[in-house]
């Protein structure tokens, strides 16, 4: 098969892809009915709280970091969403998954880790998420995660995940499908679920052991957001106790992507990329350096013997 024949039937099955995606969204959205019809529109206000609003109106890396902590390197923590919009949100859920069962509609989880929760997208919220990401998390990504895409975010996956009794326990040790992902906890009355974070990783070194400097665990806080790289690998840890929703955004870059495809496949992002640049640098310089100093000894000790001839002229015929 030619170049040009692979990409034709990559194109053609992207259009498939498209067109059942298009006609699954509009199967859900002909029967569910909307309990918050609220949410579907974006409006700051009553979703944000003011220090967040303030702080992406301002849209300095100053008046952000007034907001944000950064417990481990690359974790941004912040508080985000109204109580109330946190509220509507879980009725919402609980009323997609009433539609599911008496409707007894097969859904879309997800991700491949996820037994329970929903694509919210896929229930008319596409575009007031859509907003979300380009007009409130791509200032703050432009600022901190420039170096992995988030300046050029221009497609996003926004769903909710469910842990606790009869739903899923934990989640394992992965990494997301986004350039940056943005977790905000909803409630409700839960104790364990913490996200473990284990450093940031390439495809390569993806399985390559934590560091002790890498090792952080975070608590959830309703309403508070962690905002990270996808490639940051991280997990959640049991929910011992209640029910705990989330809120997810996996925000991508096809700029990033797309450029990444024929680029050095040493990522400065990468702790363990970075971390063998450095001592390619020190071993290659510190050999640079023993040769030099080689050079000029012999130099030294050539000129000490003749000194009525340089090194060039002893050449010269």
């Amino acid at each position: 098969m030619s170049t040009n024949q692979g990409n034709e039937n990559g194109s053609q099955a992207n259009l498939r892809r498209r067109k059942l995606n298009k006609e699954y969204r509009e199967g859900i959205l002909s029967t569910y009915r909307p309990m918050h019809r609220e949410l579907y529109q974006m409006n700051p206000t009553r979703f944000f709280v003011p220090s967040f609003l303030k702080a992406v109106s301002e849209n300095t890396e100053e008046g952000f970091r007034n907001i944000i902590s950064e417990p481990s390197p690359g974790i941004l923590t912040f508080e985000m969403l109204q109580p109330e919009f946190c509220k509507m949100l879980l009725d919402e859920v609980k009323n997609v998954e009433n539609w599911i069962r008496e409707t007894r509609t097969r859904i879309m989880r997800p991700n491949t880790l996820s037994a329970h929760g929903s694509v919210l997208d896929d229930f008319g919220m596409e575009t007031m998420l859509g907003k979300l990401m380009e007009d409130f998390i791509l200032p703050l990504s432009r600022v901190f995660f420039h170096k992995v895409g988030g300046a050029t975010l221009d497609s996003h996956h926004g769903y909710i995940v469910e842990y606790g009794t009869n739903r899923d326990d934990h989640m394992d040790l992965h990494v997301d499908d986004s350039e940056v992902t943005l977790n905000v906890c909803l409630g409700e009355q839960f104790t364990g679920g913490e996200l473990f974070f284990r450093g940031v990783r390439c495809d390569k070194h993806v399985n390559v052991k934590s560091e002790p400097g890498e090792i952080y665990n975070y608590s959830h806080v309703h309403g508070c957001a962690v905002l990270h790289r996808g490639r940051h690998r991280h997990g959640a840890l049991s929910t011992t106790f209640g029910h705990r929703v989330n809120m997810l955004l996996w925000c991508r870059s096809y700029v990033f992507r797309e450029i990444q495809k024929y680029e050095n496949k040493v990522h400065d992002w990468c702790h363990v990329c970075r971390k063998e640049k450095e001592e390619m640098r020190r071993h290659f310089g510190a050999s640079l350096e023993h040769e030099v100093l080689k050079e000029r000894i012999a130099s030294s000790e050539a000129g000490s013997s003749s000194p009525c001839f340089s090194r060039t002229d002893s050449s010269s015929p």
